[in-house]
């Protein structure tokens, strides 16, 4: 077997036993080969279209100027959502579900229109964005203590988990999302707070960068895709039995909560 299908391998078994796996960098891919990584997510990710999942969309990551500092890289990364990924707002997680759960709140986009060209510019991004919704993105690591490095998210996904969309769909032109402010509150206490700023100063950029590099890989965004554009603020370790709301000024608000069994 190649390093490419030995590190695919070892990240989906992770997933089913519930057990993670080392880092994969230095071990099974080289340090900082990012491209090799994302061969590795795409394995992935044709086994589970293989397996009769279906493609809804895509995440943003490392959209933090100081994530992506400690990362040493100075880009985002991206992850595949998938059918199976999708929380109704305020159901309630079975932690067996995952692995080393965090939460972030972000902007969601669901588009109304394909963004097929790589040369595409924010004004097509604006034309093709059908409304944006607050999420909550529930990350995951298959690699054991989130001990990771670049290569390992992009290889596991972008470390995707699961992702809560609101039920407030609103227009563009109606919401500042730049200005926008987050708070995230579990069991009514904040825990996260930030902004539209923190996401690529803009979280229209962070789709912009998105659509133009999923369009150069030949499987670009297409009407109907969600797209998580970003944390607003830090990431916060999920608590058993614990309840998390997002609120995001102009979009409303969003919810989720966890089980108290790891099933």
């Amino acid at each position: 077997m190649s390093a490419i299908e030995l590190a695919a391998g070892e990240l989906l078994q992770a997933r089913e036993s519930g057990t993670p796996c080392p880092p994969l960098r230095g071990r099974l891919l080289p340090e900082g080969d990012v491209e090799t990584a994302y061969q590795v997510q795409q394995l992935q990710v044709r086994r589970w279209l293989d397996a009769g999942h279906r493609r809804v969309g895509a995440k943003v990551g490392l959209t933090s100027r100081a994530v992506q500092e400690s990362f040493g890289v100075f880009q985002p990364d991206f992850g595949v959502l998938l059918d199976d990924m999708a929380v109704p707002d305020g159901a309630e997680v079975a932690m067996g579900r995952l692995l080393q759960p965090r939460v972030e709140a972000e902007v969601a986009f669901v588009l109304g229109a394909d963004l097929p060209d790589e040369r595409i510019t924010g004004a097509d991004v604006i034309r093709a964005v059908d409304h944006v919704l607050p999420a909550i993105e529930i990350v995951d690591s298959r690699v054991a203590g989130w001990d990771i490095s670049i290569v390992d998210t992009v290889a596991d996904n972008a470390s995707s988990g699961l992702f809560v969309l609101g039920t407030t769909p609103r227009r563009l032109a109606d919401v500042d999302l730049r200005l926008c402010g987050m708070v995230l509150e579990q069991g009514g206490e904040p825990v996260s707070v930030g902004a539209g700023a923190a996401c690529l100063g803009n979280p229209l950029h962070a789709v912009q960068w998105l659509a133009q590099t999923m369009a150069r890989s030949g499987d670009p965004l297409r009407a109907g895709d969600v797209v998580l554009s970003g944390a607003l603020g830090p990431m916060v370790p999920v608590t058993a039995s614990a309840a998390y709301e997002a609120r995001i000024s102009g979009l409303g608000s969003v919810r989720t909560c966890f089980s108290k069994e790891a099933s």
